[in-house]
């Protein structure tokens, strides 16, 4: 018996002070603290509602734990999760950012988020096809003049928050510059809707046609 415990004595001396020094890097300074900025993700959305109030991107988080635990590699992964499994119907919610919305390392407490609550709106969510309206750069050449112009689709879809959705009347084409277009000319260009709460649901990239005429002399150009 004693010889087994004499054997390898150095290696089993040196194992215990690893161990020690490795608690004392994990539990043994826990007043250290760090600050993060923690990206703001959510849980269980709601499939038939949406999210219609400003959220910020990120939560400034003030954490306290072991200075191993505190290594930016250790808070990488750190994020704000906010669970939405209770939300069922449109109308106001407060949430807190508290401990239990955090994923952090082993050891490490939340002392306090900025901002330490989140209210947010939820509405319906709505879809509807808009058209699309193109816009122009530029003058055509001189003594030329826009025909008529095809686009397809002439219209897109989008969804969204209700009145958002509601509220939008066309979506706009990038500047299509008809500086060098005599004839005929085929622009394949994206939309833009300017409300960042409103989504596409089909492509939003269209090809417009645009068919020129020349313009008799003293007629007026469009």
């Amino acid at each position: 018996m004693m010889r087994f415990l004499y054997e390898h004595l150095g290696w089993k001396i040196l194992a215990v002070l690893l161990a020690v020094a490795l608690w004392f890097l994990v539990v043994g300074d826990p007043g250290l603290t760090a600050s993060v900025s923690a990206p703001l993700e959510f849980r269980n959305i709601p499939l038939d509602l949406e999210i219609n109030s400003e959220t910020p991107e990120h939560i400034h988080l003030q954490i306290q734990g072991p200075s191993g635990q505190l290594q930016p590699s250790a808070l990488a992964s750190v994020a704000v999760v906010l669970d939405l499994g209770g939300v069922h119907r449109a109308g106001e919610r407060t949430f807190f950012v508290d401990q239990s919305a955090v994923a952090l390392p082993p050891g490490v407490q939340l002392v306090r988020a900025v901002p330490a609550q989140l209210r947010l709106r939820f509405e319906q969510r709505a879809r509807r096809e808009v058209p699309v309206q193109v816009r122009y750069s530029g003058s055509p050449p001189a003594g030329y003049r826009v025909l008529r112009q095809e686009v397809n689709p002439p219209a897109v879809r989008i969804a969204g928050p209700e009145s958002r959705v509601n509220s939008v009347a066309a979506a706009e084409t990038d500047p299509i510059d008809l500086g060098a277009v005599v004839g005929e000319g085929e622009f394949r260009v994206h939309t833009f809707i300017a409300d960042s709460h409103v989504r596409f649901e089909s492509s939003p990239e269209v090809v417009v046609r645009v068919v020129m005429e020349k313009v008799a002399a003293g007629a007026r150009q469009r």
